[in-house]
């Protein structure tokens, strides 16, 4: 029996019969398919969740795959990504072949378009496909923050005693940055260099939002994330070995 996962595919198709039938395929290819009909709901999964590929129709209710994958770009959500449209028009093509990885146009072979998706797969396998964000990785191993566990391969926060909770792409670089870095102070733009990249449009509050949520969580199980605090002017530092400081 192999070891080796299942790649969850995201399609994005509006047409409910395309989408059921692209569906039936890929899970006969031994694909794990996330099925929306339109983008934002996908958008809303992909900020928080791991996925292997990007299968995205460009003309979409409400937001459109070009809008969608320049949102995630923008955010630093990396995915690899594959434009099935029936947009024949080469400047819809050379776009989308700029935002994306390949661009298929319908109608459509669907044996052609499992070995593109499996020939995307294999060349993001020796990129960085496994990363959330610009420094976590979904194959990072666990690791303890301030006495909970951190389970990076299923983004999730395991709390003694109770059911694990679902972490966010970027609360996890953030909590991956603080451990690797215990015992120093990190200033704001250190950490959103490090979780966003170092030309992303992320402002200090912004970083502060994900911090709060974070302490939020900890304090919903009862428990204070002591050693984490605010470093008043700077940024702030993970540092078990002190102890807490008020109103951190």
């Amino acid at each position: 029996m192999s070891t080796v996962p299942k790649p969850l595919i995201v399609v994005v198709e509006d047409e409910p019969n395309l989408l059921a039938l692209v569906t039936t395929h890929l899970d006969q290819a031994g694909m794990i398919v996330q099925g929306y009909a339109s983008g934002l709901p996908a958008l809303k999964f992909l900020r928080k969740n791991f996925a292997s590929l990007l299968l995205l129709d460009i003309n979409l209710p409400g937001i459109s795959g070009f809008e969608l994958r320049e949102t995630l770009t923008q955010e630093g959500v990396r995915v690899p990504t594959i434009f099935l449209t029936g947009n024949t028009h080469e400047e819809d093509k050379l776009r989308g072949l700029g935002l994306g990885d390949d661009y298929m146009t319908k109608p459509f072979s669907y044996a052609e378009l499992i070995a593109r998706i499996q020939a995307v797969l294999r060349r993001a396998s020796g990129r960085t496909d496994f990363h959330v964000t610009e420094n976590a990785s979904v194959v990072d191993g666990p690791f303890d923050f301030c006495g909970v566990r951190v389970v990076p391969a299923r983004l999730e926060l395991e709390f003694p005693g109770a059911p694990p909770e679902q972490l966010g792409r970027k609360a996890l670089g953030v909590l991956v940055h603080l451990h690797a870095n215990r015992g120093e102070v990190l200033t704001r733009e250190a950490l959103i260099h490090a979780v966003w990249g170092e030309h992303a449009n992320i402002t200090s509050r912004s970083l502060d939002q994900y911090i709060t949520k974070i302490r939020e969580l900890f304090r919903r199980h009862g428990r204070a994330p002591e050693g984490f605090r605010n470093v008043h002017g700077v940024g702030y530092i993970l540092d078990p070995e002190a102890a807490p400081a008020e109103g951190g």
